[in-house]
């Protein structure tokens, strides 16, 4: 009999499908608090500033302990640096600016505008997320050591891949002939920034599709050698 129910299951016991089974269920359960922990931090933080927000406060919107928060995530500063990162990435976890969906179809697009136009539309979507909590960055790096660390982090690392974005735009012999690599990155730098995203979207009540038309349109105009 026990020989033919294990036919039956793939060889498996009632014991370890048990086991499997409990350990989805930690698993989705350990996702869920992740979640709920990620989501207090978040509005906490956009409401109430960095160094206002408490991770008791947070704890307590999760319906968690602090303890909880400390070993899911960690203290405070892990906290804010794993909402930039997911931020970043749009996904549930991090990931490099070069492995993101939007500059691996970048790569493969041989039009320079093109690529801008998928470049635009990912800088609007990541600064819907993301610049909210950035402004909060800025504010908070000019009294706690842990948040400069990370605004100076994040802000090499934008350096370093607009430069690697203006490497790509250039291989597909389209940029204008006076500008170097350098400047087209810089141009792209200042332009992706969080602040600029704030100041036509939040400040002046510009629409998401406008403001990624106005990025598109401009790049172009900027970058692209289009007398040909």
């Amino acid at each position: 009999m026990s020989d033919a129910v294990n036919a039956d299951t793939g060889g498996e016991s009632p014991g370890q499908r048990t086991r499997r089974y409990d350990s989805t269920r930690r698993r989705a359960a350990a996702a869920e608090t992740r979640g709920r922990i990620l989501d207090a931090a978040r509005a906490r933080f956009l409401a109430n500033g960095y160094t206002a927000t408490t991770v008791a406060e947070i704890a307590r919107d999760a319906d968690v302990v602090a303890d909880t928060i400390y070993a899911t995530v960690g203290r405070k500063p892990a906290l804010f640096r794993e909402l930039i990162e997911l931020s970043l990435s749009g996904t549930g976890r991090p990931v490099p600016g070069a492995q993101r969906d939007y500059a691996v179809r970048m790569r493969d697009e041989p039009d320079a505008r093109d690529r801008l136009r998928i470049y635009a539309e990912a800088v609007t979507a990541i600064q819907t997320r993301l610049g909210p909590l950035f402004l909060v960055l800025r504010e908070a790096a000019t009294a706690d050591a842990d948040l400069k660390d990370l605004w100076s982090e994040i802000t090499d690392r934008r350096a370093e891949n607009m430069r690697g974005l203006a490497s790509d735009l250039a291989s597909t012999g389209q940029l204008r002939g006076d500008l170097t690599i350098d400047e087209v990155a810089d141009v792209v730098w200042t332009m992706n920034s969080a602040e600029y995203y704030a100041m036509l979207v939040a400040d002046r009540g510009w629409s998401s599709a406008r403001f990624t038309d106005w990025l598109f349109d401009a790049w172009c105009r900027l970058l692209l050698d289009e007398t040909g």
